[in-house]
């Protein structure tokens, strides 16, 4: 059994500082896996594929499938993703049950996410804003941070439900 932190926010709206803030802060190793480490590293280039609606949901299901691959090795991993498809929740559900999972919304201001999102300059103007508007809908969490909380605060909070028995994660519950 692997211990699970899954980082679920708006783009923009902090996952991959909370993440970095995680493991500072951490004792244990963490592995930190994110499709922004695959595009960054440049093993994935988003301008590789014109025919990119054809070809998402084989992409995702092979990022589901290697999250669930490094938790069923043994590896402690945090996962930021954003749940924005039908069909995902209920499919990392199946591959990440019996697992320790710990399911965190990170909840930013729009106008924040809209700063950021300018600041960045690597994603589609408006792109925060859509997923703002919807990716939490019917969700249950474990933990709810502010992304516009200091880092090393919130990732204290994680840290503090990471270290004592957990119970089952909300993020096995079925959607509203």
């Amino acid at each position: 059994m692997a211990r699970i932190i899954f980082l679920h926010g708006a783009s923009s709206s902090g996952k991959s500082t909370v993440a970095t803030a995680i493991r500072k802060g951490s004792p244990h190793p963490w592995l930190h896996f994110s499709i922004d480490h695959l595009r960054d590293s440049g093993a994935w280039r988003p301008s590789d594929y014109p025919d990119w609606p054809t070809i998402r949901p084989a992409f995702f299901d092979g990022f589901h499938r290697a999250a669930a691959g490094f938790a069923n090795a043994g590896n402690g991993l945090i996962l930021e993703h954003i749940l924005d498809t039908a069909g995902w929740h209920q499919q990392l559900q199946k591959l990440l049950m019996g697992h320790q999972l710990l399911f965190i919304a990170i909840h930013t201001p729009l106008a924040e996410l809209c700063i950021r999102e300018h600041r960045r300059g690597d994603r589609p103007q408006g792109s925060a804003a859509r997923d703002a508007a919807h990716i939490h809908d019917g969700l249950h969490y474990d933990l709810e941070l502010d992304g516009t909380h200091p880092p090393d605060d919130n990732a204290a909070k994680a840290l503090r439900l990471m270290d004592g028995p957990m119970a089952t994660s909300k993020f096995f519950l079925p959607r509203d």
